[in-house]
């Protein structure tokens, strides 16, 4: 059972903080006697078996009294900010913007003030002066400088900020407040209006399935409390919203030096200033390492994957991760998992200098993805087609792999047809079904091109299925409408040479229609019965064909004068055949 402490036996107060970090063997706040029982009323405390003291669960300065009066409320806001001006040498605006954000302080501070009154009129002692002298009295008996309401107007609860404060007892308040304006500006260097930073965030998590550090894991917690609020990791990038969990999760920031040289060598393997935030937000352990060990920690990641220095940046900024031990630890196993499927080194590291995540991932995972390949025919040195051309593939879950593959089967494709596909273009099998690849299928019915044909163009062409079909293709399709070519004309072309849908107006289909009409003379249609025509370089094929031709007056179809090699071309029409068979 609880009871009551007699008001003259207690000589200690145990206080109830959140988990975090031990703080250093720092100087502790003064709480006498005295400063005791002035900052905890006599009914607030109660004594446990132990003979140790505990504050209740339900003092008033935590949820506020209802008794509270807004006028002494105020009034105490006042005497703050001029404590904090006057006594500890904050500019104006900063004392404001402290004391008016920090309202359980306030409470506790007008609960104190009230309960010295009350000891006063019971003592009948003669006061310590008005409301606002008693405001201050308190303040300085709190023996923290301050360092509580501060801590509380960034946003951290109560308990927290006290018991931060007396992990950084050895700072005083104006450095504190100039360090965490430091710090803010590094960590939210950079607008994240959409929350990018966020969506990184989530993506590191998702393909996390390797045993972690401790570094990884405080920044996993760290994602974890900002993900339990509103809004979620997309307020990541907030300062607002984010700097209280940052500085519960890594205290130890909050004794750094301002001199720290990381910033600096961040910058100079290539991280833009404006993307350091990005970078130390999805990884704050960055800022506690020194930069001598941080510039081992990236040669050594780095050197491993074949990074050049000018590329050093945009790994880091890609995964920051990687500079985690257990992360780099991974990259044994990935190269030894996927060089025992002959894929090559130079391919192992170039798919993961383009998606380094993969040093996040477990090989037993890659190992489910890889034999769904096989069962494509898709191994040893078709593997390396692959993994290059789209690596995160070996992150995907099997089940989402093969709905593309049963969606390719029932258009009429034979697994191994699929595999050839997942070798030449294998971004198609991390598409969605629903918003990519059928509105692709949709679009070409719109022009009358039958279901029936879908086979033989994807087969010819499965990059189409990539395209933005109204913002890539549909103005392509415009301007063959526009030069006089009817839809199922369109619809004809399509199904007889496919990668027609590929080719850029101005850099292909404009310049070879001008030749074709102006200087060949040719009208338009003849590209409707050979649409290969388009696939041909203008420079080096067409015009250098068609000028011998012309001289020597010889008349010919475009598949005729194009569809032929270059010993075919000259046998047919420049009587180098004829001549070669009366030499032998």
């Amino acid at each position: 059972m609880l009871k009551e402490l007699p008001f003259n036996t207690f000589e200690t107060l145990t206080l109830i903080s959140p988990p975090l970090p031990p703080p250093p063997p720092l100087q502790s706040f003064n709480f006498s006697h005295k400063s005791l029982f002035f900052f905890f009323s006599p009914r607030r405390l109660t004594s446990l078996y132990s003979g140790r003291v505990s504050v209740s669960a339900s003092a008033s300065f935590e949820h506020g009294p209802s008794s509270d009066s807004s006028s002494q409320l105020s009034l105490a806001q006042v005497s703050i900010s001029e404590f904090l001006r006057q006594e500890i040498g904050l500019s104006e605006a900063d004392s404001n913007l402290i004391s008016e954000n920090c309202p359980k302080y306030t409470r506790m501070i007008v609960e104190s003030v009230r309960d010295l009154e009350e000891w006063e009129s019971w003592k009948g002692k003669e006061g310590l002066g008005g409301f606002s002298e008693k405001v201050v009295y308190m303040v300085k008996q709190k023996g923290d400088g301050g360092k509580v309401a501060f801590l509380e107007s960034l946003g951290l609860s109560l308990s927290s900020a006290i018991y931060l404060a007396h992990y950084v007892s050895s700072e005083t308040l104006p450095r504190l407040v100039h360090k965490v304006k430091y710090l803010k500006g590094i960590f939210f260097s950079g607008s994240d209006e959409n929350g990018l930073v966020g969506a990184y965030a989530r993506r590191m998590m998702l393909y996390l399935s390797i045993p972690i550090d401790e570094d990884v894991q405080q920044t996993l917690s760290f994602f974890e409390k900002i993900e339990a609020r509103r809004g979620g990791l997309d307020m990541l990038g907030s300062a607002d919203a984010s700097f209280r969990f940052l500085i519960e999760s890594f205290p130890r920031l909050l004794l750094l030096s301002e001199e720290n040289d990381v910033v600096e060598f961040l910058e100079s393997v290539g991280v833009p200033r404006d993307c350091l935030g990005k970078v130390i937000l999805l990884y704050p352990p960055i800022m506690l390492s020194k930069a001598e060990e941080m510039k081992t920690r990236v040669a050594a990641a780095l050197e491993k994957v074949s990074v050049v220095n000018k590329d050093s940046g945009k790994v880091l900024m890609k995964y920051p991760w990687i500079l985690s031990p257990s992360v780099q630890e991974n990259y044994s196993r990935i190269v030894s998992l996927l060089e025992s499927e002959s894929v090559l080194k130079t391919d192992i590291d170039h798919a993961i200098r383009r998606w380094p995540l993969l040093l996040g991932c477990s090989t037993s995972n890659m190992e489910l993805m890889m034999k769904e390949f096989d069962k494509l025919d898709v191994r040893n040195r078709r593997m390396g087609k692959v993994i290059p051309k789209r690596p995160q593939l070996l992150l995907y879950k099997p089940r989402e792999f093969l709905k593309v593959v049963a969606f390719l089967e029932d258009l009429g494709f034979q697994k191994e047809i699929v595999g050839q596909i997942l070798c030449r273009c294998p971004e198609i099998f991390g598409c969605s079904i629903d918003k990519t690849l059928q509105k692709k299928l949709s679009f070409l019915t719109r022009f009358g091109v039958s279901s029936t044909h879908f086979p033989r163009i994807i087969k010819k062409y499965p990059e189409f299925l990539l395209y933005d079909a109204e913002k890539t293709v549909l103005p392509r399709l415009k301007y063959l409408l526009e030069i006089g070519i009817s839809e199922r004309e369109i619809a004809f072309m399509v199904r007889k040479f496919s990668p027609l849908l590929g080719y850029s107006i101005d850099n292909v289909l404009r310049p070879k229609l001008e030749f074709l009409v102006n200087s060949m003379e040719k009208p338009v249609r003849e590209v409707i019965d050979y649409p290969r025509y388009f696939s041909y370089s203008l420079e080096k094929r067409i015009k250098p064909r068609f000028w011998v031709l012309k001289g020597r007056n010889i008349e010919c179809t475009l598949h005729e004068m194009l569809g032929k090699n270059d010993e075919e071309f000259a046998a047919d029409f420049l009587g180098l055949g004829e001549l070669h068979q009366n030499s032998q």
